[in-house]
């Protein structure tokens, strides 16, 4: 069984190529941070990020949420 840290690292490394954002800090969240999870929880993870300095520059406004 892969290492779950390993994949959670992935996906965000594909999140970033993806939406062309860096990602500053990722923490865990949901029921395994604090300690309710079920033997089938997921795995749920929220991130601080930027966007390139052109996407605040413009008049309109990109998302500032990214779902997974």
């Amino acid at each position: 069984m892969r290492n779950i840290n390993v994949e959670i690292n992935e996906k965000l490394d594909e999140i970033e190529k993806t939406e062309g954002v860096r990602i500053l800090h990722a923490v865990e969240s949901g029921s395994r941070a604090w300690g309710f999870a079920s033997p089938d929880s997921d795995y749920d993870v929220r991130f601080v990020y930027v966007r390139p300095k052109e996407d605040y520059l413009r008049l309109d406004e990109p998302g500032d949420v990214i779902e997974w």
